[in-house]
């Protein structure tokens, strides 16, 4: 059974949609890519698990959601300073994007 929290606690996340600048994989890693994101005034840096479902390619250019105010984390040496949000499901990712053009820096509420 899925955890009730209050809406509040909800509310602490700050969601912001981004555009993909550059994606990299990372050497040694065959799931992880590097992906810088810009969210209007600043770029940010996320190392994500994706590597296996998109090419860097397909990603450079996206619009995509993410949680930015999340503590960094090292992940295979890397600081990942933002997380994408993915919905998965029978072995398969797709990363949640908005189905219109919006602003890079815009709250997701």
């Amino acid at each position: 059974m899925t955890e009730i929290f209050p809406f509040e606690q909800f509310t602490k996340l700050d969601i912001r949609v981004g555009r993909i600048q550059d994606v990299r994989h990372i050497e040694g890693s065959k799931k992880l890519l590097l992906l810088k994101i810009a969210l209007g005034s600043e770029v940010k840096q996320a190392v994500s698990g994706i590597a296996e479902f998109y090419k860097p390619e397909e990603l450079k250019g996206k619009l995509v959601a993410v949680v930015t105010n999340l503590p960094p984390r090292k992940i295979f040496g890397l600081e990942s300073q933002v997380m994408i949000l993915a919905a998965t499901a029978d072995n398969v990712v797709s990363y949640l994007k908005p189905d219109r053009e919006v602003p890079e820096g815009s709250r997701v509420t």
